[in-house]
């Protein structure tokens, strides 16, 4: 399963094993009445507390209740880290864990996702922690000092980014902003579909890791290419795994249309490098040009930047129709 997270090598050949990990959470938190007669000197009650949002993955029955406005948010995961300031409340958060990377001057910490210490999360003293996974027992362990959490697990489509972007701003008081952002996300994805050109038997090999992972149509990166009608060569890979592991030969021999290099940026991988792969040279991805270096992050995440990764796609292929017209005629 691929990464979560940030541009570091070592992290990047580990990332088809880490992406889509899988999650339940019980969230923890009474809740209390708020008091509706606030003088004018003190905080104004906020109408969207106490509030119950889904935790865990769309289809669940697990909520989380806050009280009140979370003001002292940990994040553990990148694609957290990105939803919440997407939605506007970054002012919120305290501590981000070590690999969320965006935006620039989020407060980074040597907090992990992967293996969280709940010790060390309680000590930013949190009243709202948010994760992909319940990795190493985290909700118990915050569960039994009260503090609630969060989990959006990996996305397996849009609907489900959608989703997960309202329940940030449900969490932390930001509904509107949340909503105007799905709004426009939506919007934008569905115009980047429209402007490309329709296709029909056009394959792709989506690239996660110099030792050639990939990811089936099953995945959230496979979901974002098949708006366009792309077909994955990665589907037919033996084992049923969503993220496997292909040998050269099977790719050498679906003869992908295009590949896209999600190893670009981590681990240098360039159109030059695939096209001196043993026998590659004959791949028609190759012989056209149509090998692409894609931001991982962008990729791999399933937060506000999603809308980012489908314009670049679409942008490919409208450059890709032109290219072979060209070529033609």
């Amino acid at each position: 399963m691929p990464a979560l997270g940030s541009p570091r090598r070592d992290r990047r050949l580990l990332a088809p094993l880490l992406l889509v990990l899988g999650l339940v959470l019980s969230g923890c938190g009474g809740v209390d009445t708020v008091d509706e007669r606030a003088s004018s000197s003190s905080p104004a009650a906020d109408p969207e507390f106490p509030v119950s949002v889904l935790s865990g993955p769309v289809g669940g029955d697990t909520e989380v209740t806050l009280d009140a406005e979370p003001t002292s948010i940990v994040s553990l995961s990148p694609t957290a880290t990105e939803m919440l300031w997407a939605v506007g409340a970054g002012d919120q958060v305290v501590a981000v864990d070590d690999q969320s990377d965006y935006p620039e001057d989020v407060p980074v910490t040597k907090l992990s996702g992967y293996q969280p210490n709940v010790e060390a999360i309680l000590e930013y003293e949190p009243d709202l922690v948010i994760a992909s996974d319940d990795t190493g027992d985290l909700v118990s362990g915050l569960d039994k000092a009260r503090v609630p959490t969060l989990v959006l697990p990996a996305a397996a489509d849009l609907e489900e980014t959608y989703s997960q972007l309202e329940r940030v701003g449900q969490a932390t008081g930001h509904v509107e902003e949340a909503a105007e952002l799905v709004d426009e996300t939506r919007s934008g994805i569905e115009q980047a579909v429209a402007d490309a050109p329709e296709l029909e038997g056009v394959s792709y090999f989506h690239e996660l890791s110099p030792d050639l992972y990939s990811a089936t149509s099953a995945t959230f990166i496979g979901s974002v290419y098949g708006l366009f009608g792309l077909e994955n060569i990665a589907d037919e890979a033996k084992g049923g795994d969503d993220y496997p592991q292909l040998a050269s030969e099977y790719v050498v021999g679906a003869d992908p249309d295009l590949v896209f290099l999600a190893d670009g940026f981590c681990c240098g991988v360039t159109a030059e490098d695939v096209a001196k792969r043993p026998g590659w040279q004959q791949v028609p991805a190759v012989v056209d040009e149509q090998v692409h270096v894609i931001d991982e992050d962008i990729a791999s995440r399933w937060g506000p930047r999603t809308l980012d990764f489908v314009q670049q796609v679409s942008e490919i292929l409208q450059e890709r129709e032109t290219a072979l017209d060209g070529a033609g005629g």
